[in-house]
């Protein structure tokens, strides 16, 4: 891709955007349908009440990834205290990629770059074609895109795919987690840590209604906003 092509697109209004973003409808819902995978659809359970906010899963991710500073494919929130001292609490939010089985930044991608890979569910990104237009930071409701400022395409997480799982490892904030808050596995296989996790606990996913499909599972701490 030429970088004036590249240029081009990502200085293009975001007029065009406004029809196609928006919550999931049920077109987009039946063609999530439609590409549904049976085998391995990798996705994330992270108990809010394990977590401690140590916020060595960001440090794992960036040293993992080659995440430049400034950008980040990882976050972890912090709100509170709640409660009355001395018996206060806060509260830890991950801010990571959902990997929807309805995503809109691949619903609005015009080139191809974002899409759900058939193999394991994981929503990524091909650099060769993104032209660094921004369409799938602006439909993305959950905030978790950014341009890498050094190879100026679109970036998140990827799970690791290409490093740890490659390897045949945990993603790296999986394995870095001192309280083993994050669980990591097929969704499709019912014996998976994960599925069986999901199955005996309740567990919420961050802005359901909206349609996305969200991969990301959460127990709740207390009161959930």
């Amino acid at each position: 891709m030429s970088c004036s092509r590249r240029q081009f697109m990502a200085g293009m209004g975001a007029g065009a955007l406004i029809m196609m973003t928006g919550p999931a409808r049920a077109g987009t819902a039946a063609l999530a349908h439609s590409q549904r995978i049976d085998g391995v659809r990798y996705g994330m359970l992270h108990d809010e009440t394990a977590c401690i906010g140590c916020t060595a899963c960001m440090d794992a991710c960036r040293e993992t990834n080659k995440v430049p500073e400034g950008v980040s494919r990882l976050e972890i929130l912090r709100s509170g205290p709640e409660g009355e001292y001395p018996n206060q609490e806060y509260r830890f939010f991950r801010k990571s990629c959902q990997h929807c089985d309805n995503a809109p930044c691949v619903h609005v991608c015009p080139t191809g770059a974002s899409h759900r890979r058939a193999e394991d569910g994981i929503v990524d990104v091909n650099p060769d074609l993104c032209v660094g237009c921004m369409y799938c930071l602006a439909a993305c409701p959950y905030r978790v895109r950014f341009i890498n400022p050094v190879t100026k395409v679109a970036d998140k997480c990827d799970f690791c795919r290409q490093t740890n799982l490659a390897q045949g490892k945990q993603p790296a904030c999986v394995e870095a987690c001192p309280t083993q808050a994050l669980v990591f596995g097929n969704l499709d296989d019912p014996q998976s840590a994960l599925s069986q996790r999901i199955a005996k606990e309740e567990t919420y996913r961050f802005k359901e209604a909206l349609g996305t499909s969200p991969k990301m599972y959460r127990i709740a701490k207390g009161e959930k906003s």
